[in-house]
């Protein structure tokens, strides 16, 4: 019997829960919603959403929130998977017809959990209006990552 990958598994419930958590997006300078949801090695789903600030500059990404809410939680080397959503924000949800993918330095913050995890994230896409998913792995999205393992710490 083949083994079943809890992460694969779980991408429309990742996708369902980003979408929930973009909801609750504070952008109302972009109108641009966020939700990210990671996936914990036991189960637990860890939701994200982006926060606008009018400096722009401090503005957080969904990734970024529920990275440091698992950092928070003492999980960060437990993430397996995350799904993303993102779209404008309408009054009946999220348009948008492309997946959202992580920005780079979202990425690299994946690749930190995923280093310290030592595992290959992988990472659910999907379009505001749910008419595009996509799965990829980190190290596709991030190839030849700088983490912890090319600092000398000993």
């Amino acid at each position: 019997m083949a083994e079943v990958d809890l992460a694969d598994i779980a991408g429309a419930v990742l996708i369902d829960a980003a979408r929930e958590a973009a909801a609750n997006a504070y952008a109302p300078y972009s109108r641009f919603a966020v939700g990210a949801a990671l996936l914990l090695d036991d189960g637990t789903i860890i939701p994200g959403t982006n926060m606008e600030n009018a400096s722009y500059g401090l503005s957080l990404c969904a990734e970024t929130v529920a990275l440091a809410a698992a950092n928070t939680a003492g999980r960060l080397r437990d993430v397996v998977a995350i799904g993303i959503v993102g779209g404008r924000k309408t009054r009946g949800g999220l348009d948008g017809s492309d997946p959202v993918r992580p920005c780079g330095r979202c990425r690299q913050m994946l690749n930190e959990a995923a280093q310290i995890g030592g595992r290959d994230i992988i990472v659910h896409c999907a379009s505001g209006d749910g008419g595009a998913i996509e799965r990829h792995l980190l190290s596709e999205l991030l190839p030849h990552a700088f983490g912890p393992a090319d600092l000398d710490l000993h």
